[in-house]
């Protein structure tokens, strides 16, 4: 039995997939305004997208607006995540930078989990993951292909890495070319929830053809869902009101 991710009052990996809404804010005040928003919707954790913040690379900016955003979502348990460009993200910082800002923002104490990219330097990924869980911040570890999807093996493969290397939720996102990627994807997932994870995972097909994975966590094994409350941060996000009707009928059935 995988184990469970409790942050603050939300089980990740018991139940329905919980879902999670990224902010995309570029200004201090789009952010406010962002978190304000996000208050009034039925959703269990909140990604603060960095990558987006126009004022990402001024570490004290970044504090003072994280500190803006807790404040707004006091309850709400938030992931800080800057997503590189060659993952999808808004802009590509160099390694040093990285791996300051993450420490950084892991050692407020004002998150509940940072996201690391797998594809970083080994050397860094551990000393994320390490100075994360010193101030009890747990790690999702991820894995971005947006032009195609990797073998079944090879998903797996990145899968297994993320949680030999420490991350409390390994992730992966891949891009389908044709329903049969779809079906790759779930069944990496299905594999990997029944053979390996001793965790809670988190996988994703995206576009339109992979909306699916997005709804059938519960049954495949993939314990969080993105779900977009302006806009998307991903290619097929589902408005997170429909998502959580969606999921709460196949959590009924299961």
């Amino acid at each position: 039995m995988a184990k469970i991710v409790k942050v603050k009052d939300v089980l990740i990996g018991e139940g329905a997939p919980k879902i999670c809404v990224p902010m995309v804010g570029e200004t201090l005040e789009q952010l406010k305004e962002e978190a304000t928003y996000l208050r009034t919707l039925d959703l269990d954790i909140v990604e603060w997208r960095v990558d987006f913040f126009e004022h990402v690379e001024d570490l004290e900016k970044v504090k003072a607006a994280l500190h803006e955003i807790r404040s707004i979502l006091a309850n709400v348990p938030l992931v800080f995540t800057f997503r590189s460009a060659r993952e999808g993200g808004e802009k590509e910082i160099n390694a040093a930078s990285y791996v300051e800002l993450n420490r950084t923002v892991a050692e407020t104490g004002q998150v509940e989990l940072i996201d690391v990219e797998l594809f970083n330097e080994e050397a860094d990924v551990k000393t994320l993951v390490e100075a994360a869980h010193k101030h009890n911040v747990y790690v999702i570890i991820s894995n971005h292909d947006f032009h195609k999807t990797p073998s079944k093996e090879e998903i797996v493969s990145r899968l297994r890495k993320a949680q030999e290397l420490g991350g409390d939720l390994p992730k992966i996102a891949v891009m389908p070319t044709n329903t049969a990627d779809v079906l790759t994807l779930l069944d990496a997932t299905r594999t990997m929830a029944e053979e390996y994870a001793d965790r809670p995972i988190i996988t994703m097909s995206m576009a339109g053809k992979g909306v699916v994975s997005r709804l059938t966590g519960e049954l495949f094994g993939s314990a969080l869902t993105f779900g977009a409350a302006k806009k998307a941060s991903a290619p097929g996000q589902i408005p997170v009101t429909e998502l959580r009707e969606i999921l709460t009928v196949l959590h009924s059935h299961s």
